[in-house]
């Protein structure tokens, strides 16, 4: 099957004859009812199209405030510490305290430009009080982009530094639009099909959602949850969380974060929170592990063991390190494991020690496996492997409830974070799953606050699976805030539902045809996974 890209007039004109129809707004979302999407102002067309892909499956694209005047664009200007700041010397932000930002509005203004301080807050949700993120510093208001990159242009000459953005990426809930979301369910009571999740050909390599689904022969497919993508944080593709794949964890949870978890009939499809416990076993004694199928010292997103660093609590997109690991590695991670300090144990397809091996890393045998171990930890590995004796790995995952989860070989859990729905009510997570970081609010303002594209997922009251895609990031679509994520999800009344990876990752396949556009400048993104829905045939 041959992937292709069309352009959004394109996709319009094609969903344009299933028949598009206003949805009606309704107080409360009742399972089966359609109602309008809670953003922007009340009584905004809306249209939705419907098609049907295969038994049990239909793709929906809805289109709200497609008629909406442009906003305008602006510049902001990243906020350095000066003399008012708490810290002079932190690095330069796109949110301050409001004594920084007026200092530098002034400094600004007194360079002949048209410089505001404006206050930037967020709503309350489930674990964090929101109100005052700080204030940013922004100049001028344009008509058009090449507007406002040419008065940056001239910021940049003045010594200043920032951006041009579009004002609807903002989050203000008066904005008219125009938004673009596409929705992809799945029935269990007619679905014949199967849902999987897919990595391509080794975890350690990214590859398009588009190439994913191509290679499973899908109907439909999105991308799915966070992944390394700078070869600083570890092996790029390799998931940022858990990953069960048929079955087997080739991945190790950030400890508590919330994961999706299907099942190949799309029936029992659920939102958890995960723990997990691994274990080597060898000599009579055993030690713990620290990781599965990742570069060791690098812990993506955090949430790993109590000696990790800056925090062993999730962190999200940061890097976390430990200098002292034992990881295991399968025969899925790649061509060849990390090299580096430390020793390896290379076990065979029956999990005996052929060799041990140091410095670590190297190609393994068709169907082998390996445990690598750093810093203080090659003593235990060392002591527990023994060539030509069996060393055996254990890995176990736990619900938030402490309960063993013991995933069936159609079982597939993909990492996300945070959460949007529980049961039928808003349940936003961003303190739990490392949104919220100390000291820097402009993480929180531009990952939770903004309108970004986005990917979501949940199930509803009537246990049908739902995918959803957010374009952003264009003044064709201006995206979701996280808040806005979990209105949305609600409102296509999903009782639980959870954010996967989004901005450029975010993609919908259907038909080997790129249906969204990405925001990415280069097109569509590889990704660490992706989430496919294939036909009884696959």
């Amino acid at each position: 099957m041959n992937s292709k890209v069309l352009g959004t007039a394109t996709v319009l004109a094609l969903l344009a004859v299933m028949g598009a129809s206003p949805a009606p707004a309704s107080s409360e979302p009742r399972p089966g009812s359609v109602r309008a999407l809670p953003l922007g102002a009340v009584g905004l067309a809306e249209t939705r199209s419907t098609r049907t892909l295969q038994p049990g499956v239909t793709l929906t694209r809805i289109v709200r405030g497609a008629d909406a005047p442009a906003l305008a664009w602006t510049v902001e200007v990243s906020i350095p510490g000066g003399a008012t700041s708490p810290d002079p010397d932190a690095p330069p932000t796109a949110l301050k305290d409001r004594a920084s930002a007026d200092e530098l509005t002034a400094d600004i203004e007194g360079d002949g430009f048209d410089a505001r301080a404006e206050q930037v807050t967020t709503p309350a949700v489930a674990d964090y009080a929101g109100g005052s993120l700080g204030w940013r510093v922004r100049v001028g208001r344009f008509d058009t982009q090449s507007a406002a990159a040419a008065e940056l242009a001239l910021l940049r000459k003045a010594g200043y530094a920032g951006s041009a953005v579009y004002t609807g990426w903002d989050g203000d809930p008066t904005d008219r639009g125009p938004w673009r979301i596409d929705v992809l369910t799945i029935d269990p009571g007619r679905f014949r099909g199967r849902l999987a999740a897919s990595y391509g050909p080794d975890l350690e390599n990214r590859e398009k959602t588009s190439e994913l689904a191509a290679a499973a022969g899908a109907t439909a497919g999105v991308n799915a949850g966070f992944f390394v993508l700078d070869p600083k944080a570890g092996a790029p593709g390799d998931p940022a969380g858990v990953g069960v794949y048929d079955g087997r964890v080739l991945s190790e949870p950030v400890q508590g974060r919330p994961g999706l978890v299907i099942h190949g009939n799309g029936r029992h499809s659920t939102v958890a929170r995960l723990t997990w416990e691994g274990r080597v076993v060898g000599r009579g004694a055993s030690q713990a592990l620290d990781g599965i199928d990742r570069v060791p010292g690098l812990i993506r997103n955090c949430g790993g063991t109590a000696d990790d660093t800056p925090t062993s609590l999730p962190l999200h997109d940061v890097t976390c390190s430990d200098r002292d690991e034992l990881v295991a590695f399968t025969p899925d991670y790649g061509r060849q494991t990390p090299g580096g300090e430390g020793i390896e144990a290379v076990l065979d397809a029956h999990g005996r020690v052929l060799e041990l091996r140091s410095p670590r890393g190297g190609p393994l045998p068709d169907g082998a496996g390996s445990v690598q171990a750093t810093g203080t930890r090659v003593a235990q590995l060392t002591a527990l492997a023994q060539v030509g004796r069996p060393l055996r790995v254990e890995r176990t995952l736990r619900d938030g409830n402490g309960h063993k989860v013991s995933p069936s070989p159609t079982t597939s859990i993909l990492n996300g974070g945070p959460e949007l729905v529980r049961d039928g009510r808003p349940h936003v997570t961003p303190t739990a799953d490392g949104m919220v970081q100390s000291g820097n609010p402009s993480f929180y303002y531009g990952w939770m606050q903004k309108r970004n594209p986005r990917t979501l997922a949940g199930v509803d009251a009537t246990g049908r699976t739902v995918l959803v895609t957010a374009d952003g990031r264009s003044t064709d679509a201006l995206g979701l805030s996280i808040p806005e994520s979990a209105a949305v999800a609600r409102a296509l009344g999903l009782r639980d539902a959870v954010n996967l990876d989004g901005g450029g990752s975010t993609t919908m396949v259907v038909d080997g045809v790129m249906i969204n556009d990405p925001s990415d400048a280069a097109g569509e993104r590889p990704v660490g996974d992706a989430l496919l829905i294939l036909s009884g045939r696959n």
